[in-house]
């Protein structure tokens, strides 16, 4: 009996000081890209399937966070998640290049050491942001692109490597070839290429661990039809991803307007130096600096006390977010729905 006694005496005393210590506040937010998405014209059953794997993302990202694990880890796992579904525009579900094939984009920051790695026009890494973290850990240097970032890979067993047609999806298909005609049609009429809304599905992810360090990930094929290697803004480190002590944004969208802004880092940098809150200051660049410049498009970003915010100026982005509360949910237009 006294055994029993002083075994209850402890057990109550344990319950006594987890009751005590205040709960770790843990916090997810992703994006699936912004981009003209209308309402009429996105069928049910495809909103349900992005929505769950928009679910199955937060799963992974914020299983490793309610579990003590990092935010580096957690923004690898969600973004990996997303990179391996076909409606996005990351890895399998890629966007064509004008020569019909795919070239890869992705980045990854760690807030409080400014670690960053960074690929560009990658062709044959199953998971870019893998790769991106491995020149981040394994490599002097923060971006590689092409046949370097390829050469690198070489050396890497734990990448796995796939043909370039394993990213092919008949829909990238189907718009490579609307964009090729519409293309066609503009030169003959004589009227300047319009790029706004025609590039959705980029993938990111922003998160905020027990240790209140934040991380940001971004992954994508690009724009459909580029040209001449293009890159956007999706592995620039401080344009289409940044994080730091306090602060970490992944942006989507109209990627030179991103890089000529450096969309996300002025956005922590309004935070940090200009006393802006985090609404505040994504809000100011989105909402009114990336239009006046004549860009378009969204960022998903989170700071250090677990405030979420996602503004986007397009009619539509894919999001999904886990507040420090625990509260979840998953969004496509303006309204929370």
């Amino acid at each position: 009996m006294r055994g029993l006694a002083l075994l209850l005496l402890m057990a109550t005393a344990m319950t006594a000081n987890a009751y005590d210590r205040p709960a770790a506040r843990v916090a997810l937010v992703i994006h699936g890209g912004a981009g003209v998405i209308e309402r009429d014209k996105l069928d049910a059953d495809d909103e349900r399937a992005i929505r769950a794997d928009l679910d199955r993302a937060l799963d992974a990202g914020h299983a490793l966070l309610a579990d003590g694990g990092s935010a580096l880890d957690a923004v690898e796992a969600a973004v990996r998640v997303l990179e391996e579904s076909p409606r996005f525009n990351a890895a399998k579900g890629a966007v064509f290049n004008a020569e019909g094939r795919h070239e890869l984009d992705a980045s990854i920051m760690e807030g409080h050491t400014r670690r960053a790695g960074a690929v560009a026009a990658v062709r044959t890494v199953r998971s870019p942001i893998r790769l991106a973290r491995r020149v981040m850990e394994r490599s002097p240097h923060v971006m590689l692109i092409s046949d370097g970032a390829e050469r690198f890979a070489d050396d890497h067993d734990d990448l796995e490597r796939v043909a370039n047609d394993w990213f092919d999806t008949e829909l990238r298909r189907e718009q490579l070839e609307r964009a090729q005609q519409r293309e066609r049609a503009e030169a003959e009429a004589g009227v300047p290429a319009d790029l706004r809304g025609r590039y959705f599905g980029t993938v990111g992810a922003v998160a905020l661990d027990v240790h209140g360090h934040i991380a940001a990930a971004t992954s994508t094929g690009g724009m459909t039809n580029k040209k001449w290697g293009r890159v956007g803004d999706s592995p620039v480190i401080g344009a289409g991803t940044w994080a730091d002590a306090r602060c970490g944004v992944s942006g989507t969208g109209w990627g030179e307007f991103f890089i000529r802004n450096a969309v996300a880092h002025d956005i922590c940098a309004r935070v940090a130096y200009g006393g802006q809150s985090l609404q505040e200051a994504a809000d100011a660049v989105v909402m009114r600096v990336i239009p006046e410049h004549g860009g378009d498009g969204g960022v998903i970003a989170l700071d250090a006390d677990g405030n979420i915010v996602m503004p986007f100026n397009t009619s539509g982005m894919y999001r999904g977010w886990v507040k420090p509360d625990g509260s979840r949910g998953t969004a496509v237009f303006r309204e929370r729905d």
